[in-house]
């Protein structure tokens, strides 16, 4: 069974970055361009783990990780921050709100790939 992945981020460019690196890896992905974007495609989706950056217009990353908290079939569902942001305060905000993992951009294809399947085993 192929691992679902839902990646949002506003960036076209970062988009097709993390489709490249995700498919190439054997993982099934769908892109959202932003939170609300994200939240739309989540039921349909159904996928196994999310990604968001967190600066994104229209809803950020911490209202989209409220969001798919926010529904319970989504309670356990992995949610990896991959963002520019690297503040602890931000960090600290987004396990908050129900981030599981946090990356920094720009992010190696191969760490990226390495903590998706240390989080959806």
């Amino acid at each position: 069974m192929t691992t679902k992945i839902l990646a949002v981020d506003d960036s076209r460019t970062m988009r097709a970055m993390i489709q490249t690196a995700l498919t190439d890896a054997g993982f099934d992905v769908d892109l959202a361009e932003d939170g609300i974007d994200g939240l739309d495609k989540l039921g349909g989706s159904d996928p196994d783990l999310v990604i968001t950056d967190i600066n994104m217009p229209r809803l950020d990353g911490f209202g989209m990780i409220e969001g798919v908290r926010e529904r319970p079939e989504c309670a356990s569902l992995p949610i990896l921050v991959l963002t520019t942001e690297s503040g602890e305060e931000l960090k600290q905000r987004a396990r908050t709100a129900g981030a599981t993992g946090w990356i920094v951009k720009p992010f190696d294809a191969e760490k990226l790939v390495a903590v998706i399947n240390r989080l959806v085993v």
